[in-house]
């Protein structure tokens, strides 16, 4: 039995107990292979198994994609990542190789999920994902496809690889990863700490300044490469980006091809921003002139982490015979005390955030935040600043949930909500929280619940083909009603207001659901008559936001 293995599968055994309900009902042995694939989605993606929940599709006429997550539209384009798992119940020596027939099927669903012309069969899980991908595909956005094939065992064979390589897919676009029980328990001990030396070469800046220390230098890359070799991502656990490949991120394709050209390889130093590291403490012979050893205690990489990652990549590829000698990148390491987490948090901020980003764990130490924590405690709930932060629960608000929440509620910018995730901590911070209370926070996340918990599970037997894509819309609904029915504007409740408020949406969520729903299937009728919609047209008119007009609703 491979050690990994059993405990991944001891996982699972938990997963069941838990949280049974979460999974298709029925045969023990698909349960089970259900929940490996959810704690496979939860680990690739980084994100709470009560949200990888939501992205399982498996079940018949499923096309082999068990889970399928749409990323956001980033400079045209938007990342795909499907998941197929396979899981040997009564196997787990962990040698068995992903099944050829497997990785067939998946090379056939990427060829016809995404062509908005062909036609397939799907279950009610799947298929409106798919035709929201399409929709995006429809309006000129590029996808690029991450294909997770995941097991309790070995990587595919070489004949099913001949069958990704003949396929025909492009592979600037799409990615194959197999992802198994040894990535999951890799990801599971990253908390580890990384002590290592890094050896710089040439002359080197050391400096005390403001009570800490830094050192400045320039580094092989094929030093980073090694770096990253031996420790993989455990170095990035406070960097806020997560890696996406080179087939998925324009910076990263541009750094690969300036390593990997001969005419441009010795000027990368020039090219690149460089890598900052933080670090408990370094330590250095200070009576050599240069070409210095540096020994770093609990080092991170808090900027820089795609330049390294793209290093490692391009380095290790088998395909690129080249002399790394003379090509560095430059280095800043920061020593910094255990007592400067906030000074490190305010570091990582400001080198990340020229670009878009998740910033929610860097935001996570502001006022606002923190008066968000105590208002919200003082009325029966425990509010989640931070990722890391664990439990669960329907007293539990995480500051995501607030944001995604309080904008498409009280703010009235529905599509923005959904499809502008990445911002809510950027630049869309000020207009979701200036001003927010605890009562309103809390009241939004109460209303988003019921509709989706509707959604998830719907009361109708018919339910309308639009309510896959139109959550936020109803919630947005329901809140106006729910301050109508109270006789209250916004900037009214307050805490004296939460426990009325939280009574009335208890005792009437049905019927303004209901009333939403109607006023959403009315604002339809006025967009496109009595026609029929299609559901890549549902998935565009809800992301541009066509019918907030017809709603009655700015939504600038």
């Amino acid at each position: 039995m491979d050690i990994n293995a059993s405990i991944i599968d001891q996982q699972l055994t938990g997963l069941l107990e838990k949280h049974s309900d979460w999974l298709p009902a029925g045969d023990p042995n698909k349960k089970r292979s259900a929940a490996f694939v959810l704690l496979c989605i939860a680990n690739c993606l980084d994100i709470p198994l009560e949200e990888a929940v939501d992205l399982l599709t498996e079940g018949g006429n499923d096309a082999g994609v068990d889970g399928l997550d749409i990323g956001e539209v980033e400079d045209g384009e938007f990342l795909v990542t499907l998941f197929q798992g396979k899981y040997k119940i009564n196997n787990l020596d962990g040698t068995a190789n992903f099944p050829e027939n497997g990785v067939q099927k998946a090379v056939n669903t990427v060829q016809t999920l995404f062509d908005p012309a062909k036609e397939i069969d799907l279950n009610p899980l799947l298929k409106p994902k798919v035709e929201e991908i399409r929709s995006l595909v429809r309006d000129g956005y590029i996808p690029n496809v991450r294909v997770m094939l995941c097991n309790n065992g070995a990587k595919w064979t070489e004949q099913a690889q001949r069958w990704i390589d003949q396929s025909g897919l492009p592979e600037k676009q799409t990615l194959w990863i197999h992802f198994n029980h040894n990535s999951i328990v890799e990801i599971l001990r990253r908390a580890k700490t990384v002590n290592d030396t890094l050896r710089l070469v040439g002359d080197a800046v050391f400096e005390n300044f403001n009570f800490r220390r830094v050192v400045i230098g320039k580094v092989q890359v094929s030093e980073i490469a090694e770096l990253f070799n031996r420790h993989h991502d455990q170095l990035l656990q406070r960097n806020i980006r997560r890696y996406l490949g080179l087939n998925e991120n324009r910076v990263n394709a541009d750094i690969h091809r300036t390593l990997a050209d001969p005419t441009s390889r010795e000027n990368f130093y020039f090219f690149n921003n460089g890598i900052t590291i933080i670090c408990n403490s370094f330590r250095h012979n200070a009576l050599q002139g240069a070409n210095y050893q540096l020994k770093l205690e609990n080092m991170q990489v808090i900027n820089g982490g795609q330049t390294c990652k793209t290093i490692q990549q391009t380095l290790s590829s088998p395909d690129l015979l080249a002399d790394f000698e003379h090509t560095y990148v430059m280095v800043r390491v920061y020593e910094l005390a255990d007592d400067d987490q906030g000074f490190v948090t305010d570091i990582t901020y400001a080198t990340n955030s020229q670009n878009p980003v998740d910033l929610r764990d860097l935001r996570s130490n502001d006022e606002i935040q923190k008066n968000l924590e105590l208002g919200i405690k003082d009325l029966g709930f425990t509010y989640r600043r931070q990722r890391e932060e664990g439990g669960g629960g329907s007293n539990v608000i995480t500051s995501s949930i607030a944001a995604e929440a309080t904008l498409a509620v009280w703010r009235q910018r529905p599509h923005q909500a959904k499809f502008r995730r990445k911002e809510h901590f950027g630049k869309l911070y000020d207009l979701i929280f200036q001003n927010l209370n605890a009562a309103q926070a809390i009241l939004a996340v109460l209303i988003f619940r019921e509709v989706e918990n509707e959604r998830k599970r719907p009361s109708d037997v018919a339910p309308p083909l639009f309510m896959p894509y139109a959550s936020h819309y109803l919630s947005m609904l329901i809140g106006t009603a729910l301050l109508d029915d109270e006789g209250l504007r916004l900037e009214d409740v307050t805490h004296r207001h939460f426990t009325q408020l939280q009574e009335r949406l208890r005792n009437n969520a049905a019927q303004y659901h209901t009333q939403a729903v109607a006023k959403v299937t009315e604002a339809l009728t006025q967009c496109y008559g009595k026609r029929d919609i299609s559901l890549q047209q549902l998935s565009a008119t809800f992301r541009r936001g066509d019918l907030l007009e017809m709603l009655g609703v700015d939504g600038a």
